[in-house]
């Protein structure tokens, strides 16, 4: 058995679940959250909590599993208390400002790049360099965060670049002929 696939889902109060032939809704005080599972995987509402169960051993079944339980456990915590990505922009010269729901990114290019989120996905410029952003589905969030980061990924040399927030960039040394005074 799989170990995160035996594990019951919780399901908060003010949460509910519907459950319909493979097709599960989740409402809660931030929002709703559809998807559609494989009607292979049996999925149960028992007493607040949530637990998935699967027909057989065969590969396909074990894989499918896991993956229904996380997926079902992000949405719960997604209506209930919704994800949030921190961006840093790091270089001299390099900001971003809120215009509306849009983002404007200076970035060293020699335009400006503006950035409109994905549908439930909110972004916000924390200061001129650092960005948020928050919505219900962890997917959707994850998908917006590398979408903006692919605009400038951190350079190997100077660090320069749109980094995940806590990312560690190792520089590389750059030539070596340089720190010697060879030239």
């Amino acid at each position: 058995m799989s170990r995160i696939g035996r594990m019951p889902i919780p399901v908060p109060q003010g949460v509910s679940v519907d459950i319909n032939n493979g097709d599960v809704s989740v409402k809660g005080p931030k929002g709703e959250l559809q998807r559609q599972f494989s009607p292979e995987m049996s999925i149960e509402l028992k007493e607040n909590t949530l637990t998935v169960s699967r027909p057989s051993d065969e590969r396909e079944h074990r894989s499918l599993h896991g993956l229904t339980r996380t997926l079902l456990a992000n949405m719960v915590e997604g209506v209930t208390k919704g994800y949030d990505r921190y961006l840093d922009i790091v270089g001299v010269g390099y900001r971003v400002e809120q215009r509306g729901e849009n983002l404007v990114i200076s970035i060293g290019f020699s335009h400006t790049v503006e950035v409109k989120p994905l549908p439930g996905v909110a972004l916000t410029a924390e200061g001129n360099n650092r960005i948020r952003v928050s919505g219900i589905d962890k997917e959707a969030v994850g998908e917006m965060t590398a979408r903006i980061r692919g605009i400038r990924p951190p350079d190997a040399y100077k660090g320069k670049g749109i980094r995940y927030s806590g990312e560690i960039v190792r520089l590389k040394a750059g030539k070596a002929g340089k720190a010697i005074g060879r030239g």
